[in-house]
């Protein structure tokens, strides 16, 4: 069976040595996070996920979920670890601590998402997308939502879905059919069918809060295809009043759950909306003006909604992360055991038949391209979730907008980035183990299978790219991209000592290669809006590449002085150091081949009629 080991030591070294929030004590939630809280909050979320969680990983997958007379339930096991995790405050780190929550900042609430996503992604995920509905309906509900509905959530007496895409239609949400009409006692008779809902039906907590995005039917009872007539809105499983009472069952069923290739124990439900009680969130759109240009407002409740996509997408890039991880240490330690051949500079085990494989550069190749990603990628995440606290402080307007800018540039980069290296690096431990990581015996085919859904559900990684290319770069005349673009910069010119040669010569060449293709869709793009799309998978890569590059340079650095100082296990630092030197050496020069990609344009790959494949 797959094992796993939370790496605490890494979270507490990008925490207090790289990012120095230490140095942030006026963000919120800041104020008395010292590294001996951090370090028990991450070694007990790190012991929960490894004695209990990760031991149901299996379970859930042999299990699945079952579909009876439309009740859904979960593998053995679930149920219980769910009570557990929540009687033991891990899933209300971040929340209030008026209503229970340890109100910690996402930095290290992310952090142990990670850990739980490692030990068993399909279990994680019905705590996760409650911590994210929650959030939502303190955003943008009514007092009483937040007073009688919000805490039973915290506590995880009560769990939350997110229920967008229909069986027609994912990302084009103008085309949903699903509408909410207005009665007259202000709430909405909501009718329709969402599919793909995770957690959408089961049996581990009293009531499920759905947040359903649906359209509002015009005057005449029609349904447009434009995006002012959607809107959010909250529906609970069993209908709530405005005293916190809990009533009769509403009209909202569960129809079937999907049959998956991979996270078999999280409930993937299709769910249908029977004249269901809706409350809207957020004040009443307004209808079309000529004062408005002839465009309806938008309800503010649709800026929850965003952001809980938003906070989703930077989970499910944390996913990417953490499935590398696991299967990177199940590897690692099957490479040292496993003998088969001998060294090519030599015996390496003269006591026994043959040498471990992890002798062999080839096997080493794919381990260290799991590591590298991962623990790059983590320093990233980090990074931005430490840049998304900013925006919540009293700090000057233009620190708090730049952090704003950059991490909104970047989560569409650590979604699809993230998602297709953590694929990678998780297909290349199964690798590792040649014929016994394609059987189920050792769990690495279940990682595979698992991490395969990252890169598909909160956005396709291909609509990722098309919102970094067509609306990030340009954004407020390209502010975030260059707000970038300056700090890699600044580091480089620094850095300009021959121990870091290795490091900044490397980042340097990925970065000018970024800053041209950055440029060619300026020019080209407006040109012909086709080489946008063709190109925009490409750029996302050489984004990713080139800002986790500079992660892994800011990490050599100190690595460097740490060695030099004698400070440390010098274990931990020659492996950054050698992680570093693999980015560099190995998945820098990527972004030469991605810019000439990128300038190649759409001409090729348009030039063949639909009719000609």
């Amino acid at each position: 069976m797959p094992s796993y080991s939370a790496p605490v030591d890494d979270f507490l070294f990008l925490l207090y040595d790289l990012h120095k929030i230490d140095q942030y004590k006026d963000l919120p939630g800041f104020a008395d996070l010292d590294r001996d809280l951090a370090k028990d909050v991450l070694s007990g979320a790190g012991t929960f996920c490894t004695e209990v969680l990760a031991p149901l990983n299996r379970i859930g997958d042999e299990e699945g979920c079952t579909f009876e007379n439309g009740v859904v339930r979960t593998p053995t096991g679930f149920k219980d670890a769910y009570k557990a995790y929540c009687e033991a405050g891990w899933n209300r780190l971040s929340a209030p601590e008026s209503l229970g929550g340890a109100q910690l900042p996402l930095i290290l609430t992310f952090a142990v998402s990670e850990m739980g996503f490692s030990a068993n992604q399909a279990f994680a995920m019905y705590p996760g997308l409650t911590s994210a509905a929650y959030a939502a309906l303190m955003a943008t509900g009514a007092p009483w939502m937040r007073e009688h509905i919000v805490p039973k959530m915290v506590s995880g007496e009560w769990s939350g879905t997110m229920c967008l895409t229909e069986p027609h239609c994912g990302t084009d949400l103008k085309l949903m059919k699903t509408k909410a009409v207005e009665q007259v006692d202000g709430t909405y008779k909501l009718s329709g069918t969402k599919i793909f809902i995770s957690g959408g039906e089961h049996d581990m907590t009293d009531n499920i809060i759905h947040m359903v995005i649906a359209k509002i039917p015009d005057e005449d009872g029609r349904i447009h295809d434009d995006l002012s007539t959607v809107n959010f809105f909250m529906v609970p499983k069993f209908l709530v009043s405005e005293d916190g009472k809990t009533g009769a069952r509403n009209g909202v069923f569960c129809g079937s759950i999907e049959k998956k290739m991979g996270i078999k124990g999280s409930a993937t439900c299709v769910m249908n909306f029977d004249d269901a009680v809706a409350w809207r969130l957020g004040p009443k759109p307004q209808p079309k003006t000529a004062e408005a240009g002839g465009k309806s407002s938008s309800s503010a409740g649709m800026k929850g909604m965003f952001g809980m996509m938003n906070g989703a997408r930077m989970g499910v890039g944390i996913q990417g992360i953490a499935m590398a991880e696991v299967a990177y240490q199940n590897a690692v330690a099957y490479t040292k055991e496993r003998l088969a051949g001998r060294s090519l500079t030599g015996v390496k085990n003269p006591g026994a038949a043959a040498d471990p494989i992890i002798v062999h550069p080839d096997v080493r190749r794919m381990l260290l391209s799991a590591r590298a990603f991962s623990e790059g990628a983590r320093a990233l995440s980090t990074w931005v979730c430490l840049l998304m606290a900013v925006p919540w402080s009293q700090r000057a307007p233009e620190e708090k907008q730049e952090a704003a800018d950059i991490a909104d540039l970047m989560t569409p980069v650590i979604k699809a980035f993230f998602t297709d290296m953590g694929f990678d690096a998780t297909n290349a431990a199964m690798q590792c183990f040649g014929g016994h990581g394609y059987v189920r015996d050792w769990g690495m085919e279940q990682f595979v299978r698992d991490a395969r859904i990252n890169q598909v559900y909160e956005g396709a990684n291909g609509v990722q790219a098309l919102d970094l290319v067509g609306r990030k770069l340009g954004k407020n005349g390209g502010r975030a991209p260059f707000a970038v673009f300056a700090k890699i910069s600044q580091f480089i010119k620094s850095e300009d000592g021959p121990d870091m040669a290795p490091y900044v010569v490397p980042l340097k060449a990925g970065l000018e290669r970024l800053q041209g293709a950055t440029l060619w869709f300026a020019e080209h793009g407006l040109k012909n809006a086709d080489n946008v799309g063709a190109s925009s998978a490409d750029y996302l890569r050489m984004f990713g590449i080139v800002t986790v590059g500079w992660m892994w340079a800011q990490m050599a650095r100190i690595a460097l002085a740490k060695l030099a100082a004698g400070e440390g296990d010098p274990a931990f630092w020659t492996a950054k150091l050698a992680c570093a030197r693999y980015w560099m050496e190995r998945v820098m020069p990527d972004t030469a081949s991605l810019a000439e990609r990128v300038k190649a344009g759409a001409d090729g790959l348009m030039m063949l009629d639909a009719a000609n494949f």
